[in-house]
């Protein structure tokens, strides 16, 4: 499938390219609306020793499933974030991400998205509520152009 790059998102920890401590996460788009990104988390998001810490996961799936769910025209933030830990995230690996926005009902639309290990395995799996939240972001984030 064909993929574009999203834009840089100014100082957010996981994907703007102005946060000296963010994460530097490029964001694609596939045909179908599923954000992807391929990363390498380093000792800036370690936990345990030689691995992620889960809040640098949460944040990784928040930012990703947030994205899917802009890019197909909600202007919103998470109010409910769930997540699955299924194994450690190692450091220094490649590791990738996949989300997606699943269906809206009434003001909340939900999403969900994973985070897979170099073989394939889902390292964390997570779905996330989110709302409206147009006064927080800027209008034109992330979408089709």
């Amino acid at each position: 499938m064909d993929s574009k790059p999203l834009p840089f998102h100014g100082s957010c920890l996981v994907c703007g390219n102005e946060n000296p401590h963010g994460m530097g996460l490029t964001w694609y788009v596939e045909e179908d609306g599923t954000i992807t990104a391929s990363f390498v988390l380093d000792e800036a998001q370690q936990g345990p020793p030689g691995h992620a810490h889960g809040g640098a996961s949460a944040a990784i799936l928040d930012e990703a499933m947030g994205a899917a769910v802009w890019y197909a025209g909600h202007n919103v933030a998470v109010v409910h974030l769930s997540l699955d830990y299924r194994k450690p995230v190692p450091l220094h690996q490649s590791l990738s991400c996949r989300a997606r926005m699943e269906r809206q009902e009434g003001r909340k639309i939900y999403a969900s998205g994973e985070i897979y290990l170099p073989d394939g395995a889902v390292a964390v799996s997570a779905r996330g509520i989110f709302v409206a939240a147009p006064h927080l972001f800027e209008k034109e984030r992330y979408r089709p152009r």
